[in-house]
């Protein structure tokens, strides 16, 4: 948690927050997409993060998947902006928070694959075709998406590759 969002915690305790975040479907040279085993769920999903108070989003992007998988990326476009519902939390703790989270294509440019076993226990790389099988993915349109050749937004589906 960030030092922002703890002085806020202070302040209206457990109430719903909306919080700016982002996610990167990270590329390698095969076209794989680089998915993380998140520690607090032990579910599979995109690599990414909150946006700390005045930095950038796309320098929020670069830095959550050189924390959680070691890899340095360069940034393509903005795939989507995702919120709702579906992306409202409540912690073990009893914080609520609901994100809006941009999500933006990525291609692996550098560094050595790791998790940082805080946030991250496991990295991988997924072909297209396996993520049908991936047990949770941060994104409900992704299958749609991905049936029609767009490029995804994030991921949600089946059980662990």
């Amino acid at each position: 948690m960030s030092d922002h969002i703890r002085r806020l915690r202070a302040l209206v305790g457990n109430e719903l927050l909306v919080l700016p975040a982002v996610a990167v479907l990270a590329r390698d040279g095969q076209d794989r997409i680089l998915l993380v085993r998140h520690a607090d769920t032990g579910l599979w999903g995109t690599v990414g993060g909150g946006v700390d108070a005045d930095e950038d989003p796309g320098d929020a992007a670069v830095r959550e998947c050189r924390e959680e998988t070691g890899l340095d990326v360069v940034l393509g476009p903005v795939l989507t902006v995702l919120g709702g519902p579906e992306f409202r939390v409540r912690y073990e703790n009893g914080d609520e928070a609901s994100y809006v989270s941009i999500v933006y294509d990525g291609t692996v440019v550098g560094g050595e694959l790791r998790p940082d076993g805080v946030e991250t226990v496991e990295c991988g790389w997924f072909e297209r075709a396996s993520l049908f099988f991936v047990r949770r993915l941060c994104c409900k349109a992704n299958s749609r998406r991905f049936r029609r050749r767009e490029p995804p937004c994030s991921l949600r589906g089946g059980s662990r590759p």
